[in-house]
């Protein structure tokens, strides 16, 4: 690892995740950046009445102006409370699209990872929810580890890779297994079996010990699951075994099949409490 990325919007969600990212990093030695970015008014979001949201323009400058101030004094905190860490801390606070701020500090910090809080489906008010959320995990060149509730890494014993096994490509399982590595954990490999994507158990199973093979991978268990929908069957397997995290890799919407398709992906990220690993698969 050379960076661990933590979008932040000092929500609890984006608490979890520093958390956890920090302890990472004092198991990596890696350099912790956390990014904030900070979506600033456009003249279109101004009715011609100078209204935005509400607000008179002149009001809408003086709420920004203020919360600039105050992400700027929460910034120097953090800075100030990691200062004597085991690892490099540094802060950046961005301004524009929340979405294109983390993609482009993601290539130019050469991140090769991210930890990102969510409060999946339901939340609407953060900022690092819903649709920038998605966007991340359907195109960061990286893994993106999204969290919802407080975990630590030493606490991730059994971590559940759901796919399809048909061509699985090596950027993703090259980088699952220098996160097993750093976290010491088992691997469980698990076929979602749905009415209309049905495959007889004797292929799946074959496909999986081939993959292992491929990989040279020690796995703890290879489960074929029956469920209505890919999403549900990976959801509800986790929770069967009681796994600690779900690893998956993801198209980025491209079009072509390879393992699970990226939407799937974003709706196990959105619908599971535990955390989600994601890493997009090359062409």
């Amino acid at each position: 690892m050379k960076t661990i990325l933590v979008p932040y919007d000092f929500s609890t969600q984006a608490g979890f995740a520093l958390n956890f990212a920090t302890k990472l990093a004092e198991k990596t030695k890696n350099k912790l950046e956390l990014l904030h970015v900070i979506e600033l008014p456009t003249p279109t979001s101004f009715s011609s009445f100078g209204e935005a949201g509400g607000m008179s323009s002149e009001t809408a400058n003086i709420f920004m102006i203020e919360l600039i101030d105050k992400r700027k004094k929460q910034m120097a905190e953090l800075e100030e409370t990691y200062k004597d860490a085991a690892f490099q801390f540094e802060t950046k606070m961005v301004f524009g699209n929340p979405f294109a701020g983390i993609a482009k500090e993601i290539v130019d910090a050469d991140a090769d990872i991210v930890v990102m809080g969510s409060k999946g489906s339901s939340g609407i008010e953060e900022v690092l929810i819903g649709s920038n959320t998605e966007k991340v995990v359907r195109n960061a060149a990286c893994p993106v580890l999204t969290i919802k509730s407080a975990i630590l890494p030493d606490e991730i014993q059994q971590i559940v890779f759901a796919s399809d096994f048909n061509e699985v490509p090596s950027n993703v399982v090259e980088r699952l297994k220098a996160s097993l590595a750093v976290i010491d954990a088992t691997l469980h490999l698990v076929k979602i079996n749905t009415p209309s994507m049905f495959e007889h158990s004797r292929v799946s199973t074959q496909k999986m010990e081939a993959f292992t093979k491929e990989f040279n991978l020690q796995v703890s268990s290879m489960k074929i699951y029956n469920a209505p929908s890919e999403e549900e069957g990976i959801v509800d397997y986790a929770d069967d075994i009681k796994a600690d995290m779900i690893a998956m890799a993801t198209t980025g919407r491209t079009g072509f099949l390879h393992l699970l398709t990226g939407s799937i992906a974003e709706d196990v990220v959105n619908s599971a409490i535990r955390p989600v690993w994601t890493m997009k698969a090359k062409k």
